[in-house]
């Protein structure tokens, strides 16, 4: 099956955001073996939205576009499809309903406009939307379907594969079958490593596909199979796992959904072990990140941002001495800060992280980069540092994930 992407709005057209839903839709596909001939962006403008609609479903089997759903005036993907086949716009009262209960719920003021979320195409079918308002819709026209979803990333990732992804299959069947997809998830070796190591571990069995994804800074495997019987076909992605698990086990961090943060509240939780973290370069991230996980609170007793010497000094406890003779961003400092953060929490665990995030700020002996992450549990330690190379973002972003890396693999080897 051939399925093409329109993306539509000014704010893609014009690079104000980046179009991270049709990567995140071409994944999807890919994954079920189908084909994307064509992605397209257009403007929230109606002439533009009906040629790009034209041209994509002459050259597909199946046309998924976002975006231009909402309430608003410049929202004209509804209009333009049901122009571009000559429909009418009509009004589903039933999900008006849900749109307005929604409302009442949230206690968001309602607008008329918002019943504009309710219209659709003469035939259309409703999509659901399960965390916004904008419903989709589906509609088949000369042979082809368009399936019409919101633009909103969060939303793209619910409504595709829960709602998209089953339409298609319904609408298109095949005598194959396809288990679920496998995504194993590995941090600290680069893509071209984990490549080699996929190669060598002779995981060529027939319906086999295996996908890279590199998603900063992590590199994602997606293993999908294909056999006209469910069972081998998931016999047939255990039997990869093992091989590449066998060859990749040490950068292993999860599975699937899992994330690096939520690894490590399960292994705090599941240890009845608590945390204490002191943040200077990351700026508080890293307790970002533990604290998006639900349930946090069961481990993390606190997060500090200690920046200036003055409060590694007042808060944590560092000695001045030792910011005197080895510096704010050094192994003696980051043990210190760990410790010290630990002791004021008492907690078992305290974990730290100091370094030059950049542009400015380093020397030849300590350049802009400079990062040492410490775990301490008051009778065993582990720092390590690095030296990145790249812009003041992905440094933070970085070295708040080898921070979660390390401690998870503290974690780890404690067992």
């Amino acid at each position: 099956m051939k399925i093409s992407i329109l993306t539509i709005g000014d704010e893609l057209t014009k690079g104000m955001i980046q179009d991270t839903n049709s990567s995140f839709i071409c994944r999807e596909v890919n994954s079920e073996r189908w084909q994307v001939s064509a992605i397209m962006a257009v403007g929230d403008e109606q002439g533009a939205i009906e040629e790009g609609l034209v041209y994509l479903t002459a050259i597909s089997d199946a046309v998924v576009v976002t975006g231009g759903l909402g309430p608003t005036s410049d929202d004209k993907t509804t209009a333009s499809i049901a122009q571009a086949f000559g429909l009418t716009l009509y009004t589903d009262e039933s999900v008006l309903a849900q749109i307005k209960e929604r409302f009442e719920r949230f206690r968001i003021k309602w607008t008329e406009n918002n019943a504009k979320q309710a219209m659709f195409p003469e035939g259309a079918v409703a999509i659901h939307n399960p965390v916004g308002t904008a419903w989709g819709f589906s509609l088949k026209r000369d042979g082809k379907i368009i399936i019409v979803i919101p633009g909103v990333p969060l939303e793209v990732k619910r409504i595709f594969p829960e709602s998209v992804i089953p339409l298609l299959r319904q609408e298109f069947q095949e005598p194959v079958h396809f288990s679920s997809k496998k995504t194993i998830k590995l941090f600290g070796i680069s893509e071209a490593n984990v490549d080699d190591a996929v190669s060598a571990a002779d995981v060529n069995l027939p319906g086999i596909a295996i996908g890279f994804y590199p998603r900063f800074p992590e590199n994602h495997l997606v293993i999908t199979s294909r056999d006209d019987d469910e069972a081998t076909a998931a016999e047939k992605i255990k039997i990869v796992e093992q091989k590449i698990v066998a060859r990749l086990e040490k950068y292993i961090f999860g599975y699937d959904d899992e994330t690096l943060e939520g690894v490590v509240a399960s292994l705090l939780t599941e240890k009845g072990l608590s945390l204490a973290v002191a943040e200077s370069c990351t700026g508080g991230l890293i307790t970002d990140r533990l604290t998006n996980v639900p349930g946090s609170s069961a481990f993390l007793d606190r997060g500090v941002v200690t920046y200036s010497n003055t409060s590694k000094i007042e808060m944590l406890g560092v000695p001045a001495e030792t910011l005197e003779q080895y510096g704010a961003v050094s192994e003696q400092t980051a043990v210190s800060m760990a410790d010290g953060v630990r002791k004021r929490g008492n907690t078992d665990i305290g974990l730290a992280v100091t370094g030059i995030a950049g542009p400015t700020g380093g020397t030849e002996e300590k350049p802009v980069g400079t990062v040492f992450i410490a775990v301490s549990d008051g009778t065993d330690f582990v720092c390590r540092k690095f030296l990145f190379r790249w812009e003041r973002r992905r440094v933070k972003q970085i070295s708040s994930q080898w921070a979660l890396e390390i401690l998870r693999r503290f974690l780890v080897e404690k067992s």
